[in-house]
Order: structure tokens, then C-alpha cells, then sequence
């Protein structure tokens, strides 16, 4: 699906529509005073001040008729929009039928494990072993443990900004301050090494002068005595990081930390549960080096309207993982599995159509974004690949400081009173996601566009 009028179809036409005074609307603000009161607000968006109501494609509508472009995605699960029609059509049939069958084998459980084999990368296609959960949490928990049953090794490198889930395992692999305060002490083991920040170069240097040398240290970790790395199981890395603030790593850098990993006998994983299902012009980011990772998480954007996500390792090691270890009674729901083999379907329809339109799309709104927004002053970069882009915003150009986040939330605001939803990452919390489902029209990407632009220029 790439034609604009078909892909219009998908979302409300009057989007966006704002009828209330500001949102949230009484209505709204009523829904949000009864989850406080009963609902942990330990969540991610536990203060996020809007109440979805209803869904279609590419927006959203809250109880007060509110109408707004989503520019969130669901944090980049909505790949093919909400509701889509042959989703609906996909959960009505299949819903007749089964839907919970257990950790036990089920028709639609195979048939989704066996499509996922065929899409993934590289020497990765039709080669491998899918083990299936439902959330990305569950995904890198899983892997963290199989990694230790197929190497015998107990060490794991994670990155500086990386975001693998929030559980015990996963959580000690994530950096984030909020994750990771008051739930210590975290699972030993875990060795943290820099991420490919070029904007904020923990070294100091600029690309492609640098040489890499952010890559030649993950190196220089795994493959020197002294370092403490001495018994690594796998490196996990996100070929385009989410919550450390959208960030892509320089051409040139992935091969090396590769190379590194067979050097020191580590798995590679790659974290597609942000990036993967086509969002960044290929169906997962990691297409964009010339490597395959030995293991992929993957989620989000897989499911789209109903749970899904998964670990995907090569076959060799998957068959070392002994049988009946790891029960999960509610993975591979005979129901979410249709509905992810129907988001496969519609992404892949005609050639790849879709994902390809996103890397297209993308290129586009990075454009867009440059000319409405460089005399402000308040971007400081624009990043990305396909529909996950990075807008990091600056009280100042040229000494980079991260805007404030009081300003960052009258933003968030603004913007939603204008008619769109877009949600921050980042380590300082000064980075704004540009991920919208990729039914996004052009029309409402320039619309999305023109209403940040507008809401930066307030401040």
C-alpha cells in the first residue's frame, strides 16, 4: 500500500480536530483523576496528560472528540495504524476460532514463527528458531538467559543510553537513570561501554575524523587482559538507538564491534523491538550494515494492535537451549499470532511498498523539519532513518545545552492543543520522536511538521 488516497482512508479525515478549550477536556481530565486513583503510576506515561478513546490509522481521538495526529505511534507499535481494516477483518475470523491455547503448539503460533524466519536478514533468512513472549521485556530477559545456557558465560556488554526493557535481567542491561533507581541491586555481569553519540561524543571528536574510535574501544574491551571482560556471553546493541535519544551509529561502526564480538567468541543480538517492522526504510534497521547478528529481540511494531514480540536466534544455538526451561503460558496467543502475520503482510504487500515509503517519507520530513525550525535556534539535531527521527532541541546551538525540561513539557502541550501527540526520549530528556505509524499521510506529516515548528517558535 503506497497510494496516498488509499493510505487517507485509514485515518479520521478531520484530523486534526480540537473542540475543547485545551485537553486535556472535562471529559479527559475526569478519565485521568480515576487512573491516578487506581492505576500505578509507575507506568511509562503515567503523567502524560491524554486519554485515548477511540483509534484509526494514523490518529487518534480522546472521550471530549478531540481529533489528533499521532506522531507517538503507541511508541512505535502502531506500524500499520490502528484498526486496520484487514486487521479487523484477521481478529474476527480468527477470534471464531482459537485464540489461547497455552505454551502448547498451535497452527497460527508455527505459521507465524516460520514467516518471521523468512523475513529475517541476511544469513539469518530461514535459519532461524523463534521463542515468543509478549513484550520486549520478556524478548531480552529470555535472551539474556539462553545466552547463558549456549555460551556458559555469565557477562553480557550493553551500551551508555541503551533501553532493553524495564524486568530484572533486561532492566540491568537498560542505563536509564529513572529504570534504574531504587530498584538495586542490579544482575552482576553487565558491562556498559559508550554508545555512537556523535552529537555528544563522549571523547570529543568529530566524524568521520574520529576514525571510530567509540568502536576500536568496544574492542579494546573485549580483547584486552585487565579489562574485566572476561567472560562475555553477548553483546546486545539497538542498530538505531530508541530511548537514549534516537540516535544512528556512523557508517563503519557495527562491522567493527562485530568483528570484535567473533574475536572474543560473544554473541551478537541486534534490539529491533523499537526500530524493526520496517520503520526505519527496511524491514529491520540492522539491514542497514553489511552484518547479521546471531540473535534479534524483536516487538512492538510486530504485534501492532495486540501484544507481540519475540527472540529470533540462529538454529545452531537455539538447539542448545534444553526443552521445557522456559514456560510462558500466554506467548504465541493464536490471536496475536494472525494479527502479526496480517501487519506482515500489509508491510511487505508490493515489494516491501510501505517500508519503502517510510524511508522515503522520512528523508522527506527531515527536510521539512530543517527549514521550519533552523532559525529558532531550539534544534540543536535531526537524525534519523525513515519514520524514526530524532529532533534533539537546545537552549543554545552552539554550546549544545540540553533544553529544560519544563520548557520540553510546555512543548508537549502546546502541541497537543494544536493537534498532535509527540512524546520526548533522550538522557536529558530534550528529544522529540518523530515516529508515527506508517500510515502517516504527506498531508498530515506537513501538518505534524508545521504544528512543531509553530509550537518551538512560542517558546
Amino acid at each position: 500500500m503506497s497510494n496516498e488516497t488509499e493510505i487517507a482512508k485509514l485515518s479520521y479525515p478531520e484530523s486534526p480536530k480540537i473542540v475543547t478549550k485545551e485537553i486535556p477536556g472535562p471529559k479527559s481530565q475526569e478519565i485521568l483523576k480515576k487512573s491516578h486513583e487506581s492505576e500505578s503510576m509507575a507506568r511509562g506515561a503515567g503523567a502524560f496528560p491524554f486519554v485515548f478513546d477511540t483509534g484509526q490509522g494514523a490518529t487518534v481521538q480522546d472521550p471530549d472528540g478531540n481529533i489528533l495526529i499521532d506522531i507517538s505511534a503507541g511508541v512505535a507499535v502502531s506500524s500499520i495504524g490502528r484498526g486496520h481494516p484487514e486487521v479487523i477483518k484477521a481478529i474476527e475470523q480468527q477470534s471464531r476460532q482459537l485464540m489461547h491455547a497455552g505454551d502448547m503448539s498451535n497452527t497460527r503460533r508455527t505459521e507465524l514463527a516460520q514467516a518471521i524466519s523468512a523475513i529475517m536478514p541476511g544469513e539469518l533468512k530461514n535459519n532461524t528458531i523463534t521463542y515468543f513472549a509478549q513484550s520486549g521485556s520478556g524478548a531480552v530477559e529470555s535472551a539474556i538467559k539462553f545466552v547463558r545456557m549456549i555460551t556458559g558465560r555469565q557477562q553480557i556488554v550493553a551500551f551508555h543510553g541503551a533501553y532493553h526493557g524495564v524486568w530484572m535481567g533486561c532492566g540491568s542491561l537498560t542505563t536509564g537513570d529513572k529504570y534504574r533507581a531504587g530498584f538495586g541491586p542490579h544482575m552482576p555481569g553487565v558491562i556498559h561501554v559508550p554508545y555512537p553519540y556523535c552529537y555528544r561524543c563522549c571523547f570529543n571528536l568529530e566524524y568521520p575524523g574520529c576514525d571510530l574510535q567509540c568502536a576500536k574501544y568496544v574492542d579494546y574491551v573485549l580483547n584486552t587482559p585487565y579489562t574485566g571482560a572476561d567472560d562475555v556471553g553477548a553483546l546486545i546493541f539497538e542498530p538505531q538507538q530508541g530511548e537514549g535519544g534516537y540516535v544512528i551509529p556512523p557508517k563503519g561502526y557495527v562491522e567493527i564491534i562485530k568483528k570484535a564480538c567473533e574475536k572474543h567468541g560473544a554473541l551478537f543480538i541486534a534490539d529491533e523491538i523499537q526500530a524493526g517492522a520496517g520503520r526505519s526504510g527496511k524491514m529491520w534497521s540492522i539491514e542497514h550494515t553489511d552484518i547479521t547478528p546471531d540473535m534479534i529481540t524483536w516487538g512492538k511494531g510486530m504485534g501492532g494492535d495486540l501484544p507481540m514480540a519475540g527472540l529470533s536466534m540462529r538454529k545452531d544455538l537455539a538447539l542448545k537451549v534444553k526443552e521445557a526451561t522456559q514456560p510462558n503460558t500466554f506467548a504465541g496467543n493464536a490471536l496475536s499470532s494472525v494479527v502479526t502475520m496480517t501487519n506482515l503482510k500489509v508491510l511487505t504487500a508490493d515489494k516491501n511498498a510501505l517500508i519503502t515509503r517510510a524511508g522515503n517519507l522520512g528523508e522527506q520530513i527531515k527536510k521539512w523539519l530543517l527549514q521550519e525550525t533552523e532559525a529558532t535556534g531550539l534544534v540543536g539535531d535531526i537524525r534519523g532513518r525513515g519514520l524514526f527521527i530524532g529532533i534533539e532541541m537546545v537552549k543554545d546551538v552552539q554550546t549544545r545545552e540540553p533544553l529544560d525540561q519544563n520548557s520540553m513539557l510546555k512543548l508537549i502541550v502546546t502541541m497537543l492543543n494544536k493537534g498532535v501527540i509527540m512524546i520526548p526520549c533522550g538522557r536529558n530528556g530534550n528529544v522529540f520522536r518523530f515516529m508515527p505509524p506508517l500510515v502517516l499521510t504527506e498531508k498530515q506529516a506537513r501538518k505534524a511538521v508545521e504544528i512543531f515548528a509553530d509550537s518551538v517558535k512560542s517558546l
